[in-house]
């Protein structure tokens, strides 16, 4: 990778915080949490998306970035009273940014041309308070005025390209020295694209000095042996030259130098800085750079130095440092990881069988082997952990889009975005997620007049919420809407032939149907429903990640998707069973208790199946070797035992095992590709000794409905107590 290319990745992955920061503040505007300081935070996201993009000559990025930046510039200044009269307009910029981005880093041209594109510039345009144009950056040169676009004057072009109008010479003249550091280049900003944006303060006279350039030999590849003396007409004050140079203040020195001999001399107030002849901006004194070359004016005023108590009693507070690390590296990471806890659990099974395990030294190292192990994978999973954030933020957007083809008001509420998930789970999280709000919004969600009839708000709501539990990752989906009508849902699935007409479902089974494929209750074809793909869609890839999807309505009130997912990918803490003498695995987030047969209360509860009575608390029984095909139904419970389990949705079962070996770390190895989806088996694992076990996905044994109403077979021959 060339330094220009890695520069260039580096601009993009900022990109990244920096439209997170843009999100997060439209968000906190749209809660009416307007503060002056959120704006001039969107500002500066804007405003700095905008200097790299310059500096890469991505000129439909910063023309976009430039409209917007005005607009948010109105706003901070009070020229617009209002920001939520502009707030909507603002997020669709801000989406729009987005696609910028994403088509240079993709390298997919982006079409300028298009309609809706040239119409957001104008609306942007129409929104600055005075009414001027919103980007002084030149329109494609497609955008013709008989398209209905009015291309506007062009700032950002190479000094000199430009005819100049006539300075008026009776304003005053700044001339000031712009002298960057090598950190300026290293942040990836470009000086020429500073000089160029003074345009829009005037016209401007630039003159490079080269007496600190060294021999070619003797130069340094990431030096900063250039400056600029700057002539700038037009009566632009000092503070706007500063704002110009805003984003650049830590990593350049600026010297404001004696005006011009026809104009005299003025002090320009500037906020916070006191009116000196010579202004110095982000180096502190012990950072200083030796002044530029040529002589500096006599009455020029020698630049304040702060005194060491001063300088440390406004230092800013130490920065968290961090590194980017190439994912692959981590991911080789993770797989010693994993073949550490499998030769981990070899040694202690030789152990175990040359009988050195009884040795309390040899006890006393295993438990700090076990110790040091586990933890070394909790802090590598940490690395590639990130929080839900960015991918909530994007969703914003799909909502937004998705109300207006609806033609409905909603909403997005979001909860739990610092809830972290592996990075994996994450990338695949997002076309699942973007299937289920499009059907909360154009299935849920009813027009306005509709909601206001059944004594509900215009605006709809749909809250996305993400949180732990139980060793899980759960995300919900919840609308406040119309709910899903089962008996419509029963009647499609028969009309299509799923289900036969005397079929008796229950509620569940019902919600289970929405995701055949090819199943649509829509009654017409949009452009967000009705062609049948999606829910299915979403199942599988959520099956994918080795998660469930569940779905929970009420009649009028709305609709709860739930996702649970587990919260890493690669070692999970499980259960050994033995079920007809093979090894099995049942993930230990998932267990709440075990019994033996002979400790267990069983009832039989009229025509259903046999339950386990617990502490007042009835749960249906699964014989898991004859649910998995292993054996036989058991006939008797006393010399097996049992395992308390929950799924994801809140669903209790008794597995019936043959016997519990122990507890044990195991490293996931997935089946999907190899073998497809093995019903009621997640995954496998390597055991100690070579063999493999399956690890059981107890969301489908124990959440299973028909496999609980097939319980009544299990214990036929049982002596029921």
């Amino acid at each position: 990778m060339t330094g220009r290319d890695s520069l260039r990745e580096t601009f993009f992955q900022e990109c990244e915080d920096l439209l997170e920061v843009m999100t997060d503040g439209f968000a906190r505007l749209e809660a009416a949490e307007r503060d002056p300081e959120t704006i001039n935070a969107v500002f500066r996201a804007v405003h700095s998306i905008k200097g790299g993009a310059g500096a890469f000559g991505f000129e439909a990025l910063v023309r976009c970035a430039h409209a917007l930046e005005d607009v948010l510039d109105d706003m901070r200044n009070g020229r617009i009273a209002d920001a939520g009269l502009v707030l909507p307009l603002m997020m669709r910029g801000g989406d729009r940014l987005f696609d910028l981005v994403e088509a240079e880093r993709t390298g997919v041209p982006f079409d300028e041309t298009a309609a809706d594109h040239r119409a957001l510039l104008q609306e942007l345009a129409a929104a600055r308070a005075d009414g001027s144009a919103a980007s002084p950056l030149s329109a494609p040169a497609e955008a013709r005025e008989e398209d209905g676009f009015v291309p506007t004057p062009l700032a950002i072009l190479p000094l000199g390209d430009a005819a100049e109008a006539a300075p008026d010479s009776s304003l005053p003249t700044l001339r000031f020295r712009f002298t960057p550091t090598r950190t300026l280049y290293i942040n990836g900003n470009d000086p020429v694209a500073l000089l160029r944006a003074l345009r829009e303060l005037g016209p401007v006279t630039t003159e490079a000095t080269l007496d600190g350039l060294p021999p070619l030999d003797a130069a340094q590849w990431d030096g900063a042996y250039l400056s600029w003396t700057v002539t700038l007409e037009g009566g632009a004050s000092r503070a706007e030259v500063l704002e110009v140079f805003e984003f650049v203040a830590e990593d350049a020195r600026l010297e404001f130098l004696d005006e011009m001999a026809d104009a005299q001399p003025t002090a320009t107030a500037v906020p916070g800085i006191a009116p000196v002849r010579r202004l110095t901006l982000g180096l502190s004194s012990d950072e200083a750079m030796p002044p530029a070359p040529g002589p500096a004016p006599a009455h020029a005023s020698p630049p304040v130095v702060p005194s060491a108590r001063s300088a440390a009693a406004h230092a800013p507070p130490e920065a968290r440092q961090s590194i980017r690390v190439d994912l692959e590296r981590v991911d080789r990471l993770i797989n010693l990881v994993g073949e550490l806890v499998i030769s981990e659990a070899m040694l202690s099974q030789s152990l175990s069988q040359s009988g050195a395990a009884q040795d309390p030294a040899v006890v006393t190292s295993l438990g700090q082997l076990k110790q040091l192990s586990t933890e070394l994978q909790e802090r590598i999973m940490a690395i590639r952990a990130q929080s839900v954030k960015p991918l909530f933020q994007r969703m914003s957007r799909i909502v937004r889009e998705g109300a207006a083809a609806a033609g409905c008001e909603v909403r997005l509420l979001t909860d739990g975005e610092a809830t972290e998930v592996d990075k994996t789970v994450i990338e695949r999280l997002a076309d699942p997620l973007t299937h289920m709000l499009r059907n909360a919004v154009d299935h849920g969600i009813e027009d306005p007049e509709t909601r206001e009839e059944a004594g509900k708000p215009r605006q709809g709501t749909v809250l996305l919420s993400a949180a732990h539990r139980s060793g899980q990752v759960i995300i919900e989906i919840t609308d406040d809407g119309a709910g899903i009508d089962t008996e419509r849902v029963l009647a499609k699935a028969v009309e299509k032939g799923l289900i036969p007409a005397e079929a008796e479902l229950s509620e569940q089974d019902i919600y289970n149907l929405l995701f055949e494929p090819g199943f649509s209750t829509a009654p017409r074809i949009s452009d967000l429903s009705g062609r049948g793909v999606g829910m299915d869609v979403v199942r599988s890839e959520i099956r994918a990640l080795g998660g469930r999807v569940t779905l929970h309505s009420v009649r009028g009130r709305g609709t709860t998707a739930t996702i649970s997912l587990p919260l890493t990918l690669a070692v999970v803490e499980g259960m050994l069973i033995e079920l007809a003498g093979e090894t099995l695995v049942v993930p230990s987030t998932t267990l709440r208790e075990t019994m033996r047969g002979t400790d267990a209360a069983i009832h039989r509860m009229g025509a259903g199946g046999p339950v386990l009575v617990m502490r007042g608390e009835l749960v249906p029984l699964v014989d898991l070797g004859l649910r998995l095909g292993y054996r036989a139904a058991c006939t008797d419970t006393t010399e097996r035992s049992l395992l308390l389990v929950e799924s994801s949705a809140g669903r209790r079962a008794a597995l019936i095992v043959d016997d519990i070996i122990g507890q044990r770390e195991v490293v996931i190895k997935g089946l999907s590709e190899n073998y497809g989806q093995v019903p009621g088996i997640a995954a496998a694992t390597i055991l100690g000794d070579g063999s493999i076990a399956l690890i059981v996905d107890v969301d489908q044994v124990a959440g299973n409905e028909t496999a609980l109403r097939d319980a009544d077979t299990l214990l036929s021959a049982a002596g029921a107590r």
